[in-house]
C-alpha cells in the first residue's frame, strides 16, 4: 500500500474504534510511523482525513453494486431486490469498520455544517435507494413487484436492511440469524403476480453472495 493508503486504513480503524473526536493525529502517526506532517500534507487536516474515508466509502459501496448487478442475472426485478439486500448485507460485513464509521453520530453533525460531508451522506444514502427503487422498477415492469410507490419502497426496504448492519456494529444481534426471515419479508411486501414467488428461495446467503 502506499503511505496515502496505510494513513486511511489506520485512521479509519481508529475512528471506528475510538471515535472521531478522541482519535488524534498523533495516534495515527504513531500507527502508521508516518510523520504528521506528513499525513498533513496528504490531508491538510483530521477533518479532510474523515473526508476522504468517507469519499472512499462511497465509491467502494457504489462500485461494488454496479460489479455485482455486472457480475449476476436476475430472472425478475423481485430477485434483483432480494439480491441488492442481500450485496448491501455482504458488504457491510467485509467493511465493517467504516460502516461503524458511518453509523457513528459523528458524521451526521458535521454535515450539519460542512458542506461536503453532507453532499458524501446524501451520494452513499441516495446511491443505494437509487439502486433499490430501480429493482422496484424493474419488477414492476416484468410483473414480479405489485403496484407499490417505487421510491418510498426503496425507502423501507434500506431501513429494514440498514436496521439489521446496526444490529451487528453495536453487537446487539448477528444479521445472519435473520437474513431469510428479512428475505421473506421482501417478498411478502413487494410480490405480486401468480408465480411470483419462483424466486423466493433462490438467493444464496449473505456470505455466498455474488459468487465471491
Amino acid at each position: 500500500m502506499t503511505k496515502k493508503e496505510v494513513i486511511l486504513q489506520a485512521a479509519s480503524r481508529l475512528f471506528s474504534d475510538k471515535g472521531y473526536k478522541e482519535t488524534s493525529v498523533a495516534e495515527i502517526s504513531e500507527m502508521t510511523q508516518v510523520a504528521e506532517g506528513t499525513i498533513f500534507y496528504h490531508f491538510k487536516s483530521k477533518e479532510g482525513l474523515f473526508l476522504a474515508i468517507l469519499e472512499g466509502l462511497k465509491d467502494e459501496i457504489l462500485h461494488g453494486f454496479a460489479e455485482y448487478f455486472k457480475e449476476k442475472e436476475f430472472k425478475d426485478g423481485l430477485e434483483m431486490v432480494k439480491g441488492a439486500v442481500t450485496y448491501y448485507l455482504y458488504l457491510a460485513g467485509m467493511k465493517e469498520e467504516r460502516f461503524h464509521l458511518l453509523h457513528q453520530r459523528y458524521p451526521y453533525d458535521l454535515a450539519a455544517v460542512n458542506p461536503l460531508c453532507r453532499e458524501l451522506l446524501e451520494a452513499i444514502y441516495n446511491g443505494i435507494i437509487d439502486i433499490f427503487e430501480q429493482a422496484v422498477l424493474k419488477g414492476q415492469q416484468d410483473g414480479s413487484i405489485r403496484e407499490v410507490s417505487p421510491r418510498k419502497s426503496a425507502l423501507i426496504l434500506f431501513s429494514l436492511v440498514d436496521g439489521l448492519v446496526r444490529f451487528k456494529t453495536y453487537n446487539l444481534y448477528d444479521p445472519a440469524g435473520l437474513y431469510q426471515e428479512l428475505i421473506e419479508a421482501c417478498h411478502k411486501m413487494l410480490a405480486g403476480g401468480p408465480g411470483s414467488a419462483a424466486g423466493k428461495d433462490d438467493l444464496c446467503s449473505p456470505a455466498g453472495s455474488g459468487g465471491r
